[in-house]
């Protein structure tokens, strides 16, 4: 005789949130104990009840359950892990040898190069992307740099894949790094192997466009007077075309003082 056991009438989810998120609630974790049938935006929908100003941040907030990106209306399971994903700006095993890495440690171009190596390659386009001391019109002493580790190397592995679907190149390999970063030092590495040149140029400009997209890595812009997180670069740039300031579309937040 079969026992049917009573669907669970609550669920508990776990919570993340990165940047500007985790600054205006004042924590990077919590969990919630929902009733069963709760969505993702459901659940954003609390959060933001008890802080209303989440509320204004709805439209440029992605979900991720369980480290991937996810549809507003999916129902949520017990255990899941729902995290909130401000727009990116654009982790855990520190093994150099990974082709995709989220690290706090100094990256080295040719170390990354390396891992991309083949005698059957013609050609290795690398891109290093470095802090400046200048951005909005404003002078920058430091950018810190914030992830959500192990769903920004899922991303970085699904833009690999991308690449090899579009161009037919196996040969990619992006490092990013995490925390306070002077003018200067180096904050991603990109490097792409391939056949001819032509298209590793265009897959690891590829690369970079869609890491600014798509991972979930963000940075925080420090000035002499002030600081604020910065969203996407599809908002920077729009910024920098119209003129806004670094407390418009682009920022999450405003100038907070350092």
């Amino acid at each position: 005789m079969t026992t049917h056991h009573p669907a669970p009438t609550t669920i508990r989810v776990q919570l993340r949130f990165f940047a500007a998120v985790r600054e205006l609630l004042g924590r990077g974790r919590d969990a919630r104990e929902v009733p069963a049938g709760t969505t993702a935006d459901d659940l954003f929908a609390l959060l933001a009840g008890d802080e209303p100003r989440l509320a204004a941040l709805r439209g440029t907030t992605m979900l991720m359950v369980n480290q991937e990106y996810a549809a507003a209306n999916r129902p949520l399971a017990d255990g899941d892990e729902l995290a909130l994903i401000p727009p990116v700006s654009g982790g855990g095993d520190e093994d150099p040898n990974r082709r995709f890495r989220v690290t706090e440690e100094a990256l080295d171009p040719r170390a990354v190069e390396a891992l991309v190596a083949d005698p059957a390659a013609g050609a290795v386009v690398t891109f290093t992307g470095s802090v400046r001391d200048h951005a909005r019109g404003r002078a920058v002493t430091a950018l810190e740099y914030e992830a959500y580790a192990p769903a920004a190397e899922i991303q970085l592995a699904r833009i690999a894949a991308e690449i090899a679907e579009r161009w037919g190149i196996a040969r990619v390999a992006v490092h990013h790094r995490v925390g306070l970063l002077p003018v200067g030092e180096v904050s991603v590495v990109i490097a792409v192997a391939s056949a001819h040149r032509g298209e590793a140029f265009a897959a690891c400009e590829y690369a970079i466009v869609r890491l600014k997209e798509i991972v979930p890595i963000w940075k925080k812009e420090f000035y002499s007077d002030g600081a604020v997180w910065i969203g996407s670069e599809a908002d920077y740039r729009r910024d920098r075309e119209t003129g806004a300031t670094a407390d418009a579309s682009g920022a999450l937040g405003v100038d907070a003082p350092t």
